[in-house]
């Protein structure tokens, strides 16, 4: 049997709802709630599947309904998103508040799932309000936030709140070392230790680490060299890149500076070009190299050009 095993940790919140699938007490919304990586898409495909399931145990996770749930084909099970916005447009929020009458096409339920419900808008929300307030019976929301204090109090009154929490660190490590069998220990607790408890953020401290871009490499041997005309050189091609391409490099570079701080602190670095910034730079440099380099990340969602951003973190950069 399947159930919720699939989501690791969080026994006292799948015990729960276990319960309330087996005494068909479900709520019409439910707000899935915790920091990236903390299993909030898991959950929610697992309580999609176990609302379509037709087995007596939920989910299963081997009828039709709970397959195509799992696996994002199920007709009733609608993404509500758009992620090349920065806010969820209203037209698909009303757009699914009249998709919500037309009864469910196989399921027992038509569910509509929101990944990024702190991203709507006062006016989506306010559209989703009249939604929430009385559905049909058939009908169900999902909403998941980083930050549930976003969305507004009548919202948030009228959901069951599923807050996710971090993970034990020896279920975490065991985890880990089952995923990443070839990375070091060091690596491996390192990386434990920064994600505060989350799967997600350990799996992405330890895979991008693994995975450098080449400005990426190109900036750490800049860092390491105390070399401004390195870092123009560096600098100078990015001015060409879109926005869109900058933001990942230079996500990438607050990582490598703050796993290089954390070095400076006490726990292992997460790869070796962490471990010779750390050795090359001062306590103090490393904290203004991050906060140059996320002011970047902000002039990026800012809409600011590139070339400016570029030229601004040569400046702030060299005189480190």
């Amino acid at each position: 049997m399947m159930d919720f095993d699939a989501l690791l940790g969080n026994e006292a919140l799948k015990q729960r709802l276990s319960v309330s699938l087996s005494r068909g007490q479900l709520s019409h919304c439910y707000l899935i709630s915790g920091p990236a990586g903390s299993g909030k898409h898991t959950l929610a495909r697992l309580l999609a599947a176990a609302m379509q399931c037709v087995s007596l145990r939920r989910p299963c996770g081997q009828c039709a309904q709970c397959r195509k749930a799992l696996s994002g084909v199920h007709p009733d099970v609608i993404t509500v998103d758009d992620p090349e916005k920065k806010t969820i447009p209203v037209k698909l929020v009303r757009d699914a508040c009249a998709d919500l009458y037309i009864r469910p096409n196989e399921g027992a339920r038509k569910i509509y799932v929101f990944p990024r419900a702190q991203d709507l808008n006062a006016q989506g929300q306010n559209a989703l309000l009249k939604c929430i307030e009385e559905p049909p019976a058939y009908g169900v929301f999902l909403l998941l936030t980083e930050h549930a204090e976003q969305l507004l109090p009548t919202i948030r009154s009228r959901c069951v709140e599923l807050r996710l929490s971090p993970l034990s660190d020896e279920l975490l490590c065991r985890e880990l070392s089952v995923r990443f069998p070839d990375t070091s220990p060091d690596a491996l607790r390192s990386a434990m230790l920064r994600s505060g408890g989350y799967l997600g953020q350990a799996t992405a401290l330890l895979t991008e680490g693994a995975e450098l871009l080449p400005q990426t490499k190109a900036f750490a041997e800049a860092c390491c060299e105390h070399s401004a005309g390195a870092l123009l050189r560096v600098l100078t091609p990015m001015e060409r890149l879109k926005r869109e391409q900058l933001r990942p490099i230079l996500l990438q570079w607050t990582e490598l500076l703050s796993s290089a701080a954390a070095s400076r602190a006490g726990l292992p670095a997460t790869g070796p070009e962490c471990k010779r910034i750390a050795q090359s730079r001062t306590d103090a440099q490393l904290l203004r190299a991050v906060e140059a380099v996320q002011h970047a990340i902000a002039l990026t969602d800012a809409n600011v050009g590139t070339a400016h951003i570029c030229g601004m973190l040569c400046v702030k950069l060299s005189d480190l």
